[in-house]
C-alpha cells in the first residue's frame, strides 16, 4: 500500500513539474513584462503659452503680457538624442507704453534640441513678425513689422502626449514710418519674450 502511494505522488509530481516550470519562465505571460518603449520627441504638437514681453520703440519702453498658440514638428534622429524642428506661433499682447503699443507677435523657427530622456533643451532662430499701433491725439496709426528672433528653452515630457515647457526669445521687429498729427515717427519695438506653455504632442 505505501509502494503504491509512494508512486502516485511521484507520478503527479511528474505531471504537474512542467506546468509550474512554465509558469516560472513566462509561459502564462505572468513572468515576463514587455520592456518600455524608449522616449521619441518626433511627432507634430499644438499647444499654448502665456508669458511677459518688454523692450524699447524709439523713446518708449513698452512692456506686457501676452498669450497665444503654436504648433510645429520635430523629428528625433535614429539612435541620437538630437533633435531637430520646426515651429510656428502667434500671441496677442498687452505691450504699451505711451503712444505707441505692439498687438501682436508671431514667429516661424527652427528648433534645433539635445534630448535626456524626457527633457529637452533647445535653441531656436527664425523670423518674427508683428503689428504696432501709434496713436496721438485720439488718432492712430497701425504698421505690420518683419525681423528676426532669437532664442532657447526646455521642455519637459510629462508623459506620452503631454509637455510643459519654459522659453526666452529676443525678438527684433524692425522699424516701420507711422504717420501722425506731429509728423512721421520711425518706430521698431526689439526686446525680450519670456514665457510658459504646454503641449499636447501625437
Amino acid at each position: 500500500m505505501k509502494h503504491r502511494l509512494v508512486a502516485g505522488l511521484a507520478a503527479l509530481g511528474a505531471l504537474t513539474l512542467p506546468a509550474s516550470a512554465a509558469d516560472m519562465n513566462g509561459g502564462y505571460g505572468y513572468g515576463y513584462a514587455q520592456p518600455a518603449a524608449p522616449m521619441s520627441w518626433t511627432g507634430f504638437h499644438i499647444g499654448a503659452n502665456a508669458g511677459y514681453s518688454w523692450g524699447t520703440a524709439g523713446i518708449y519702453s513698452p512692456g506686457g503680457f501676452l498669450g497665444g498658440l503654436q504648433a510645429g514638428y520635430n523629428w528625433q534622429f535614429a539612435g541620437s538624442p538630437f533633435v531637430a524642428g520646426l515651429e510656428t506661433d502667434i500671441a496677442w499682447t498687452g505691450i504699451n507704453e505711451g503712444a505707441y503699443s505692439v498687438n501682436y507677435i508671431g514667429t516661424v523657427r527652427a528648433r534645433l534640441g539635445f534630448a535626456f530622456e524626457r527633457f529637452l533643451a533647445y535653441g531656436t532662430a527664425g523670423l518674427a513678425y508683428g503689428a504696432g499701433q501709434y496713436e496721438v491725439a485720439g488718432l492712430s496709426n497701425d504698421q505690420t513689422h518683419t525681423g528676426w528672433t532669437l532664442g532657447l528653452g526646455g521642455e519637459f515630457a510629462l508623459d506620452r502626449n503631454w509637455s510643459a515647457r519654459a522659453e526666452y526669445l529676443y525678438v527684433d521687429l524692425g522699424s516701420s514710418t507711422y504717420s501722425s498729427l506731429t509728423g512721421p515717427a520711425s518706430l521698431g519695438f526689439d526686446g525680450n519674450i519670456i514665457r510658459g506653455g504646454v503641449n499636447y504632442r501625437f
